[in-house]
């Protein structure tokens, strides 16, 4: 498994390339259930509208969703899992402290966390 989540703190989700993993279209109709039931409990815990948003952005996604996963199956083991489809991306991580400690997060590629402020800040007047 990845040490951390591969997207960081930065101010803008960003993974190089093309989605890891396998694409949801190759998932049995039940395998294709259980992930959308664990993307929509990420948007579920969310303002209702927020919410209807990012599940809007997974019906969007359709069949270009991929799951990716990476560490050991067993329980207390290291692992890290990612869903990403053209418009956001979803990493779980668990491996610090012996497999009990979790981080995720949900990241959008056009608009993640809103305006960036600082971006344009820097842009509209000039520093030394």
């Amino acid at each position: 498994a990845y040490p951390d989540i591969l997207t960081g703190n930065s101010r803008q989700a960003a993974l190089e390339g093309q989605p890891s993993g396998l694409p949801t279209a190759k998932f049995r109709p039940r395998q294709r259930e259980m992930l959308e039931a664990l993307v929509r409990e990420y948007a579920d815990n969310l303002p209702g509208a927020v919410a209807a948003a990012r599940l809007g952005l997974l019906r969007k996604a359709g069949a270009n969703l991929h799951f990716a996963w990476a560490g050991a199956a067993g329980r207390g083991a290291p692992h890290y899992y990612r869903v990403q489809s053209p418009d956001f991306l979803i990493e779980y991580d668990n491996t610090q402290n012996r497999a009990n400690h979790i981080h995720s997060v949900w990241r959008e590629f056009q608009g993640d966390f809103g305006l960036d402020v600082l971006k344009e800040h820097y842009a509209a007047f000039r520093h030394r």
